[in-house]
Order: C-alpha cells, then sequence, then structure tokens
C-alpha cells in the first residue's frame, strides 16, 4: 500500500456524524439495507473482489492513520472517500478486531429471469445462518455455479457476516433473491431445470446423479431440511452417504460437494468430448 489518498477537508467523522450512523445502520439493520439498496463492506480483500466485480461502490471509509492505494481505485471509479476519527471504526464495527477499511456498496442481485441460461444453480430454502450462507455463495462461485437464489425467508445476503463469510464471492456469482420457494421451483421447472432436492437420508446417491444437464441444487434448513411440502415442485432427492457417525453435513459443507461434484463432472465430459 502506498501513499495516502488526500481527503477532502471536513472528512473526518467523529461517531456522531450523520454518514456514520448510516452505517451503523447499514451494518444492523435489514430493513435500512433495503430501503437504501445498499449494504457495508469491510476489509480491503473483500472491497477489492467489489471492485473487481463492478459492483458500485459509493463511498470508502479508513480508519485513523490507514493509507489504501485501493481507496484510489474506488475513487477513481466514483467513490467519495472519508476518514474515522480515531476510534470510531471500534464503534461501528460489530467484529473484535474491526478491519481498517469499509466501503458502502449498491445492492448486486439481479432478477430471478436472469438466471434461466444458467448450467448449475444453486437454491437457498429457509437459510438462516449467515456464515452458512455465506460459505454457500463462496462454493458456487468457487465451483463455477451459474447462480444462487435465497427464496424469501433464507438470510440477508447482504448480511455483514453472510458478506464476510462469502470473502468476495458475493460480487462473481450472479444472485437472485426473493421469491416463495413454491414460485421459484415452478420457475426452475418451466425453465428445464432438474430440481435435486437435499436430504440426510434416503435420496439418490449424489455421486449417481447426471449433474451435467441444467440442474439446481435445492438447499433446505439447517436444522429441519426442506419441507415434504416441496416434494411436488422437485425432481428428485439427492443425499451425500456419511461413513462415520455424523448424520449430515452443515448446509455450506453440503453445498461445497455438490457444487464441486458438478464442476468434477462436467470437466469430464468436456475432457470426454
Amino acid at each position: 500500500m502506498g501513499a495516502k489518498t488526500p481527503l477532502p477537508e471536513g472528512s473526518v467523522l467523529a461517531l456522531r456524524h450523520p454518514k456514520v450512523q448510516r452505517l451503523r445502520r447499514l451494518l444492523s439493520r435489514r430493513s435500512a439495507r433495503d430501503a437504501e439498496r445498499a449494504f457495508v463492506v469491510e476489509g480491503i480483500k473483500v472491497l477489492a473482489e467489489a471492485i473487481d466485480g463492478g459492483a458500485g461502490v459509493e463511498s470508502v471509509y479508513l480508519a485513523s492513520g490507514t493509507s489504501a492505494n485501493l481507496a484510489e481505485r474506488a475513487c477513481d471509479a466514483g467513490a467519495s472517500l472519508y476518514e474515522f476519527a480515531p476510534g470510531v471504526i471500534e464503534r461501528v464495527s460489530d467484529t473484535v478486531t474491526p478491519q481498517p477499511v469499509m466501503a458502502v456498496v449498491t445492492f448486486v442481485d439481479r432478477p430471478r429471469e436472469a438466471l434461466r441460461d444458467a448450467g448449475l444453480l444453486v437454491v437457498a430454502v429457509d437459510i438462516r445462518d449467515p456464515g452458512n450462507a455465506g460459505t454457500v455463495l463462496r462454493s458456487a462461485e468457487a465451483a463455477g455455479a451459474g447462480g444462487v437464489i435465497f427464496c424469501e425467508g433464507s438470510v440477508d445476503a447482504y448480511n455483514p457476516k453472510t458478506v464476510r463469510a462469502s470473502a468476495g464471492s458475493l460480487f462473481h456469482v450472479p444472485l437472485a433473491l426473493g421469491g416463495s420457494p413454491d414460485d421459484v421451483l415452478d420457475d426452475l421447472g418451466r425453465w428445464g431445470f432438474r430440481r435435486l432436492a437435499t436430504t440426510a437420508a434416503g435420496g439418490s446417491d449424489y455421486t449417481e446423479i447426471d449433474l451435467t444437464r441444467p440442474v439446481a441444487l435445492v438447499l433446505g434448513n439447517e436444522a429441519n431440511g426442506l419441507s415434504p411440502q416441496i416434494d411436488d415442485r422437485v425432481d428428485e432427492r439427492v443425499t451425500i452417504p456419511m461413513a462415520g457417525r455424523t448424520e449430515s453435513l452443515n448446509v455450506g459443507m453440503a453445498a461445497a460437494v455438490l457444487c464441486f461434484e458438478a464442476a468434477r463432472q462436467r470437466r469430464r465430459e468436456v475432457v470426454a468430448s
């Protein structure tokens, strides 16, 4: 990191400054994020991913004494730059060791219709843990999935913990939000996706299913899984066999296993052709 980017006069912000209070609202309240269609990213790496992913970076906030060439890139793209007064960032962030950089970024989700040509989709139904949601995004992006859908009732994709857990994947995998599970699964069926519902036991072995065609991997709630009520809206149930005493995998881990099995099969098909 090089020389500190010059800051405009009056841009050093105390705790009670309206911009700081706005940051706190965006970090703590989903309603505030939804109303503004904006959220907060924390840390140099995640901000870099936002810029690289073409997200709209509205403003960047630096801890006192921080220098960041990355902030210059954001400013070149039209972002405003501010500095926190000493001790302010510790009061704003909800982490034990706050990152020295925060930024306000506009929402990156797109209409569900935009994902209809994806070869592999991951659908989150009633996933509640933000860490799991972030892992789902990270696994989907790493495996080359064409998109992720968070149905209504799932955790906010822009929750600060989800954003951190995604490690920047939020900005690189197409994301759609909302819609009841019934409506989402009906759309996917009309678009030609084979809808595979994950279940802890009793489903087909995931390695024996053709994942090279357009498929949607449907993941359920951490504690209760997927409701039997969706049975008439999925095409098959899929299980990851367990060799040990564990009954099932964490939903984030299950997403990783299934996404990378799909990636493996697709690579094999390309080589075979």
